[in-house]
């Protein structure tokens, strides 16, 4: 199974769904890819785009927005622990598309 999100600004990953691991992921994020720092994305000189949110593109582009899964007696094959996350990066949740596609099917 392919799962995508066709937004640029989220992302799709596998891990635990765990309060405390979820937050120390955030600190890392923000850490990796601090919302202060210089964009050009974030400067009309060189950009069109005025929610100055490279940030959240640039932590999109790390996480990923795709994943391939596998399939098993027509569940999603997981690990004890694993869950699809799926994260949105600019600020409050929005209806971002996402698709999913079997091949084959």
């Amino acid at each position: 199974m392919h799962l995508q999100s066709l937004h640029t600004t989220t992302a799709v990953f596998i891990n635990e769904w765990q309060d405390a691991l979820i937050h120390d992921a955030k600190a890392l994020l923000e850490q990796v890819v601090q919302k202060d720092q210089y964009y050009r994305h974030n400067d009309p000189e060189f950009s069109d785009c005025e929610r100055s949110n490279a940030d959240s593109h640039m932590r999109g582009m790390l996480m990923g927005q795709t994943l391939c899964l596998q399939v098993r007696n027509a569940s999603v094959l997981l690990g004890t622990w694993q869950s699809i996350i799926f994260a949105e990066f600019d600020g409050a949740p929005q209806a971002a598309p996402w698709r999913c596609r079997l091949p084959g099917v």
